[in-house]
């Protein structure tokens, strides 16, 4: 084959096009589509990937510089994973060269600086080698010697903690107990536990050694997905199904089956998760059935691992990868499944940047590797429920729990009417007070769902009545009481009590410090709402000794999240108080009672998706109790009676979705409509409208505008109209034809290339999700 004159590079900027550069002769032959190379561009030398290539120069083209170098001795993108990535592009409408840097491992630090010019050997030798990184770890294992009886209380602790995991790593112990190691030696020393060295793969989600499993038998519902899954693969034909299962109906062994049968005909296979829900007891399921060949690809990872497990994939020495959205773009080799698990969480849609929907492209990724799609949830979003309806994807149920167990009874309670429970607390009702003060007298456990952290969600001045806002979004500041702050939940500004800021945008912020009113310097500040901290703190007052432990972002994060949920599955935790963290898949058979403090909360948003998101976020939380041995019961409270709280509360997704689908219809919302927003912002608000009123002035011109067939709605302040003090505007372009759509979100794409918006930012989201 002729090594190519020219290649088309998709050069990282935000500029919808791609450029020409001219293939040095000794480099020419090495040049394949997905290929990283060095190119100029601007005095600078940037990392490109290689899209196409050209025997001649576009026409009008008078001057075409050279590719500096090849970073890598093999292409980067393997030509399935390139072509849909340039698709995701078009759809999008993002620039290629910014959606290939994302989806790559990021290049070593001064990669390029040390690039030389005569060749390809030399350019790609300079790359240092990368070493994952490892840690000794001691781990500890019970022997079969009996268990001496003058052992103290925190040894007996120890001994049944290694017990019951047949193996833990020092490091798991230590969070518990400080002086960890001289325990072990001293059980070591008595024959009673068998000490390890080794190394391990510095990640929580290989730290520990996992038994392999042996597959359970299935249930009839089970055996009839699976076998419709594997008779899927075996046709090598792309297709599509929805797994909807209730809560603890054994989704994932569904899932373990698919993925084992495209492994034995050697097809690699990937697993999306919500990114909270990522977790080693998850990944360690995999690990049991599948051993260590996986490549679990997430946030936490440095930038050696991620590249490490990009290149094992890449190389085919593993052929699963599971992570959150990004894994998406996971260069899994002959791909045969892909499973989004949890598929209706709004997580998979990436906001900033390239604004991605994973689900809607996991999807498009399976049709164009000629692989099987299966979509995941308890409570489907009504996207693809409707895809089922329509035939183009095949409905699987799972209608009862693998164990067999009912789903928990759930009692609606009607704020407006009951009273306070006998601490007088507004939001803790009688019958979850009694609710709760049972479970902990059997012995059995709690969680208490409230979907906003901190211990106040607003600071008030009760002599002028202001609000204390952040000074750089159009939102109140948050009292986290722990750490002694105020603190924006958008930029992360903080005002810390007796401490400066130091915040450029914190001027007139220091009377905070003193307890002054920042408006009126009156002493007279007072916290209003209920946050998860507060609510911690009041149950901790009311159920004393009771243990609490709380989940939510300012106190769990990484490694914390999955420590947080053994301390419960061991029952060293009474009770949980927690965030939308609470509602993912965790099977917490000690559960028996769930509380939602305010039901109806998410109803107060400015979303058309609020009832449901309500009915999911309720119907999740309701399955984590009654899991285990004994009957579960869930409470929620709410001042509004609505639809989505009532068939959250009967475990009835269909009325649900009849209900929301009629609704949808008729004022041609997703999935009968379609949806792009622009989206502008600028230092001064009367920019941002500007450019905003430019944009939108523009599409109305469009002949799919003047005919009617799309509609510009807006453009108007944003809900929250300032972040980060950038002021925000946007307009929606609506349409039941989406052709028609494209051709105008195309049209106002191209404005914004042009200008149009200027001095604004304007961004294009195609399929928005967060209506805020």
């Amino acid at each position: 084959m002729k090594p190519p004159a020219f290649v088309e590079v998709a050069v990282p900027v935000p500029l919808r096009r791609l450029f020409t550069y001219r293939a040095p002769e000794a480099l020419a032959p090495h040049l394949a589509l997905g290929c990283r190379v060095a190119v100029p561009f601007h005095r600078r030398k940037l990392a490109g990937i290689v899209v196409g290539h050209r025997d001649a120069p576009p026409e009008g083209v008078k001057r075409i510089y050279s590719v500096a170098g090849l970073l890598e001795r093999e292409p980067l993108f393997p030509e399935e994973l390139l072509r849909f990535l340039e698709e995701a592009a078009r759809y999008y409408l993002h620039p290629l060269g910014e959606v290939l840097r994302s989806a790559a491992p990021a290049l070593p630090t001064g990669a390029l600086r040390k690039l030389r010019s005569s060749g390809f050997l030399e350019a790609s030798e300079a790359l240092p080698g990368r070493k994952v990184a490892h840690r000794k770890e001691l781990f500890a294992r019970r022997t079969d010697a009996a268990s001496d009886k003058a052992l103290g209380n925190v040894q007996r602790e120890v001994i049944a903690i290694v017990e019951e995991r047949v193996e833990v790593p020092l490091g798991e112990l230590r969070e518990r107990h400080p002086r960890a190691r001289q325990i072990l030696r001293a059980l070591a020393k008595r024959g009673l536990v068998t000490l390890e060295e080794r190394e391990v793969l510095d990640d929580a989600f290989f730290g520990v050694q996992v038994e392999r499993d042996t597959p359970p038998q299935l249930h009839e519902a089970q055996r009839h997905a699976v076998d419709k899954l594997i008779a899927a693969i075996q046709s090598g034909e792309p297709k599509s199904f929805l797994l909807h299962g209730v809560t603890g109906s054994g989704k994932t062994e569904v899932y373990l089956h698919a993925i084992a049968e495209a492994h034995a005909r050697g097809r690699g296979a990937l697993l999306l998760v919500p990114e909270i829900a990522l977790t080693p007891q998850l990944v360690g399921r995999f690990r049991a059935r599948f051993g260590d060949g996986i490549a679990v690809l997430h946030s936490a990872l440095g930038e050696r691992e991620r590249d490490e497990a990009w290149r094992r994939l890449r190389r085919g020495e593993v052929k699963l990868a599971v992570g959150a959205r990004s894994a998406l773009f996971a260069p899994v080799p002959d791909l045969g499944i892909i499973v989004v698990d949890e598929e209706h969480d709004p997580s998979f849609k990436q906001e900033d940047g390239f604004r991605y929907q994973a689900r809607d492209m996991a999807l498009l990724r399976a049709h164009r590797a000629n692989a099987i799609c299966v979509l995941g949830s308890a409570t489907p979003s009504l996207e693809s429920f409707h895809r089922t309806e329509q035939g183009r994807s095949t409905l699987l149920s799972l209608p009862e729990r693998a164990t067999r167990r009912p789903l928990p009874e759930v009692e609606i309670i009607d704020l407006k009417r009951h009273r306070p429970a006998p601490t007088q607390h507004p939001l803790l009702s009688g019958p979850l007070h009694r609710a709760i003060g049972e479970a902990l007298e059997a012995g059995d456990q709690a969680i208490l769902f409230l979907n906003r952290r901190g211990f106040s969600p607003n600071v008030r001045c009760l002599s002028c009545g202001e609000m204390v806002e952040c000074p750089a979004c159009s939102v109140a500041l948050t009292e986290h009481r722990s750490a002694g702050l105020l603190r924006c939940h958008y930029c992360d500004f903080s005002v810390a009590i007796g401490r400066d800021s130091g915040h450029p945008e914190a001027s007139g912020m220091g009377a905070l410090a003193d307890g002054r009113c920042p408006k009126c310097s009156a002493r007279d500040l007072d916290t209003f709402g209920l946050g998860t901290e507060q609510l911690e703190d009041t149950l901790a007052q009311i159920f004393a000794p009771a243990r609490l432990a709380r989940l939510d972002r300012d106190v769990a994060t990484g490694r914390s999240v999955e420590a947080v949920l053994d301390r419960l599955r061991r029952r060293e935790v009474d009770i949980l108080v927690g965030t939308q963290m609470v509602t993912k898949g965790h099977d917490l058979p000690g559960v028996t009672v769930v509380g939602v403090i305010r039901a109806d909360q998410a109803l107060g948003f400015p979303d058309f998706r609020a009832a449901e998101r309500t009915f999911q976020l309720l119907a999740q939380v309701a399955g984590r109790a009654g899991r285990g041995d004994k009957p579960g019961r869930v409470y929620f409270q709410t001042y509004q009676d609505h639809p989505a709280i009532r068939a959250a509360a009967a475990h009835d997704y269909e009325t649900f979705y009849r209900a929301e689908r009629a609704a949808r219809q008729e004022l041609e919302y997703p999935p009968f409509g379609w949806m792009s927003a622009i989206r502008i912002d600028a230092p001064s608000e009367e920019r941002a409208k500007e450019g905003a009123e430019r944009l939108a002035r523009a599409a109305r011109h469009h002949p799919a505008v003047t005919s009617f067939r799309v509609r510009v709605q807006g453009p108007a302040p944003a809900p929250i109209t300032r972040i980060r003090a950038r002021y925000r505007y946007r307009f929606f372009l609506r349409s039941a034809s989406r052709k028609a759509l494209r051709d105008v979100t195309t049209f106002v794409a191209a404005r914004i290339d042009e200008g149009d918006a200027n001095p604004a930012r304007a961004t294009v989201d195609v399929d928005p999700v967060s209506m805020l």
